[in-house]
């Protein structure tokens, strides 16, 4: 078996792969072609969160079992990439929960590019690793000239904005009225944006909500977007902003990218799937072996 560590791992991953591997795997779950079993979540008595992902591609060499946690701030977890002929484990990859963040950025990155937004600025509501990654991926998207941020502690805003050349906006409501493409990053489980906050033509992709309980959206945005989108409908509605809304019409982000349409404002609502998972993890084992190669 082979094991990789975080800093392999960073050398391996190319951003604008990964975004067009992120394409590759929701058009394969939106045809069916995934077996993609809903998350298990865990809540320790400690304050921990745990997730635990699987996914399996039809026809696939591989299988993928994924852990990603969250205690007291600091994120860890890792993915084992299986045979999918003998169960026997390939790789380990030790990625301390980073490739979750990173397919997570790339996602919605890729949701971005397939909407044909043009946007010069975005905005990103929270100030940890998922912010960071937001605007380096969405830098990759969209023609981006201007970043603004906001959270709830004015220092890790600060620290984040001086990290990623971002401006920092004193409120939810003001970052909304600087900018018409907004990514949501936090782990609340209280709307942050209205609908009345919002400029007209405006995009969120929400990828912060990922269990039960979490909400960064008023739902009246969702229910007065022109295009609801969704990583997984049957996630959505139990894990994602959806839970608050499930009776707005979408339609599922693999779907779209096979039919896409246009549309004013729209929403995208992200809880993470085990594709994905597997997808990247096995880019980047795959990476790993013909690094070998060429010595």
């Amino acid at each position: 078996m082979r094991i990789l560590d975080l800093e392999q791992i960073r050398r391996l991953i190319d951003d604008g792969a990964v975004i067009l591997k992120m394409r590759e795997a929701l058009i394969a779950q939106a045809r069916g072609e995934c077996s993609t079993p809903m998350p298990m979540h865990l809540d320790t008595a400690n304050g921990g969160e745990v997730h635990m992902k699987s996914s399996y591609r039809r026809g696939g060499k591989y299988f993928a079992l994924k852990m990603a946690s969250t205690f007291h701030g600091k994120g860890n977890g890792m993915i084992m990439l299986c045979s999918a002929e003998t169960g026997e484990p390939v790789a380990y990859l030790a990625d301390e929960g980073h490739l979750t963040d990173v397919r997570t950025a790339a996602v919605a990155a890729m949701v971005a590019k397939e909407l044909g937004r043009q946007d010069t600025s975005i905005g990103i509501l929270g100030t940890g690793i998922q912010a960071r990654l937001t605007a380096r991926f969405h830098r990759q998207a969209l023609p981006i000239e201007k970043v603004f941020i906001w959270g709830r502690d004015p220092e890790k805003a600060s620290l984040c904005a001086a990290e990623i050349g971002a401006t920092v906006v004193s409120s939810a409501a003001e970052l909304a009225a600087s900018t018409r493409f907004i990514v949501t990053c936090t782990a609340s489980r209280a709307p942050l944006l209205f609908a009345r906050d919002l400029q007209a033509g405006t995009h969120i992709s929400a990828v912060g909500a990922d269990s039960v309980g979490k909400q960064e959206l008023d739902p009246s945005i969702l229910r007065s977007a022109d295009l609801l989108l969704l990583d997984s409908r049957g996630q959505c509605e139990k894990l994602g902003e959806l839970q608050h809304a499930s009776d707005v019409g979408s339609v599922e982000i693999g779907e779209y990218c096979q039919q896409p349409r246009t549309a004013d404002s729209s929403v995208a609502d992200f809880t993470g799937l085990g594709v994905e998972d597997l997808f990247i993890a096995q880019m980047i084992f795959e990476g790993s072996l013909a690094a070998d190669e060429r010595g």
